[in-house]
């Protein structure tokens, strides 16, 4: 195909599927579905007629699209919400997917008659929930749940893709090669758990050390460079041995979590680029999928769905996490939150690609059961949300990330004066670890006007204009101590909130200081 009609394709695509999102908002069909929809319709039998049947393309477009997914779902996870259920979450994710494995090879052995080789296989590819899936469900539909259930869903969500995608290889392997054992997986995973720590953690720390000090002049270039870093972060762990996937999922928590220069933009920009990673990898599993072949797997496909929703699942939720003092209604929650998407699909790739015996078949009956746990359990999340008790009507986070300091009549605007001696001096504002609740909303330099960004280095003599909450205002007052601290009693707050007597900053130019 030319180039041109492949553009006009893939623009058209694009938005179908963007405009898509509409109807999921009105008639509560999670989003996910709609965009494969899309791709099943564009395809070979569909009305498109797009004939697309490259399944190493589809799992390298997944692999990338999940690696920034996972990444921003990393950026957007504050580390105070999460840490009160951090061993519960890992343990839910680990031990979870393991138990799930177990007991969906059971069904698709007695259920569809599965050798306990394939059985196992399916139980690996279908075990994980989805990062995709349950972030765009969960937010899209503003579903915000009680007893630290969100925190706890989304870690889980976040962080088992890992060990899927070790079974799913790793048993992948064993049906090639039947003289292997099983048990010779059990270090290899260990060492691949390790260093994806490791690596996620390193590359945390490194990709926060480098943005503040690289000192970029274009504030686009952050955004691409925390993009070529991403992949950095993966593409080097998994060349040592470690997992990709829980490395650049760490380092996003580390990253997120830190003061960064550009912080809002950098947020902003990687939650479009994982919209346009779910879009387009629904739309190519959509492609890849034909039609015409489910019905003959219908059956069987929803008899491991429900399977797998109303029985795996549970189970290997209270096998985890059980004993952790949670009411049934909570643990049914965390069950009924486990949806399946387009991990399981992508999974579904690797016996395709490595030849093992009936893997087409395979795939689509992985298809059809990620179709039903979407239908069944996207829709009707909210409603089981608030049947169980365990809705609440405003999230339990705070979004700490773009922290701006309130204005309100008891505001205060204050004007500092940074001396030649002043410790501040030759910091950026980044690094000067100014109290929480200070914005820094000009800065007088000579005969000129600044305003600043989290890269802003403060010189001798500069004149700052700050924007001070009542509850900051003891620390502000300690910290200028050396300097010239002073009211500026011509401005004040409006009923409103607008800084009345003249115009100090517009919000979007400035960077919240922490």
């Amino acid at each position: 195909m030319a180039s041109e009609p492949l553009l006009l394709i893939t623009g058209l695509l694009l938005a179908i599927s963007v405009a898509a999102t509409r109807a999921s908002n009105r008639f509560g069909i999670p989003a996910l579905i709609l965009f494969m929809a899309v791709g099943m319709l564009a395809g070979s039998d569909g009305p498109g007629g797009i004939v697309f049947t490259d399944a190493a393309l589809a799992q390298l477009i997944g692999v990338v699209a999940l690696v920034y997914i996972l990444f921003s779902g990393g950026l957007d996870t504050d580390w105070k919400i999460i840490k009160p259920v951090l061993t519960e979450g890992l343990i839910l994710a680990n031990v979870g997917v393991l138990v799930s494995t177990l007991i969906a090879a059971v069904g698709a052995h007695f259920i569809l008659g599965f050798d306990w080789p394939l059985a196992l296989l399916l139980g690996a590819i279908i075990s994980s929930t989805d990062a995709a899936a349950v972030f765009n469900v969960m937010r899209s539909r503003g579903i915000h749940l009680k007893h630290r259930l969100e925190p706890l869903i989304e870690l889980e969500s976040g962080s088992n893709d890992p060990i899927a995608v070790f079974l799913t290889v790793g048993l992948t392997q064993l049906l090639m090669n039947p003289e292997s054992l099983l048990l010779t997986l059990i270090p290899l995973f260990i060492i691949q758990m390790v260093l994806g720590a490791a690596g996620g953690y390193a590359f945390g720390r490194i990709m926060t050390w480098v943005i503040n000090r690289i000192r970029l002049q274009q504030e686009g270039l952050y955004v691409v460079l925390t993009m070529a870093l991403t992949l950095l972060t993966y593409g080097f762990t998994a060349i040592i041995g470690g997992n990709g996937f829980l490395a650049v999922y760490l380092a996003g928590i580390i990253l997120g979590n830190a003061n960064i220069v550009h912080k809002r933009s950098i947020l902003r920009f990687h939650d479009g680029v994982a919209w346009l990673c779910q879009i387009t990898m629904f739309l190519i599993l959509g492609l890849l999928v034909f039609p015409s072949q489910l019905p003959a797997i219908a059956g069987q496909g929803l008899a491991m769905a429900l399977w797998l929703v109303f029985v795996a699942r549970p189970i290997s939720v209270i096998i985890a996490i059980g004993w952790w003092r949670r009411s049934l209604s909570q643990l049914f929650m965390v069950a009924w939150a486990g949806l399946r998407g387009a991990v399981p699909i992508v999974l579904a790739t690797f016996p395709l690609l490595a030849g093992v015996p009936d893997a087409p078949f395979l795939f689509n009956l992985v298809f059809f059961i990620v179709l039903i746990s979407v239908l069944l359990q996207g829709i009707s999340i909210r409603w089981v949300a608030r049947r169980l008790g365990v809705m609440t009507t405003q999230a339990e986070r705070v979004d700490s990330h773009l922290f701006v300091p309130e204005v309100s009549g008891s505001s205060q605007i204050l004007e500092a004066h940074i001396p030649p001696n002043s410790e501040l001096v030759g910091k950026s504002l980044i690094d000067a670890d100014l109290p929480r609740g200070l914005l820094v909303v000009q800065i007088q330099r000579d005969e000129g006007y600044i305003i600043p960004n989290g890269s802003t280095v403060f010189a001798p003599n500069d004149r700052l204009v700050l924007l001070v909450a009542p509850t900051a205002l003891p620390a502000v007052t300690k910290l200028c101590a050396s300097c010239s601290l002073q009211p500026l009693s011509p401005f004040q707050i409006g009923a409103q909130g607008q800084v009345e007597a003249r115009t100090v900053m517009q919000e979007e130019t400035s960077e919240p200081i922490r």
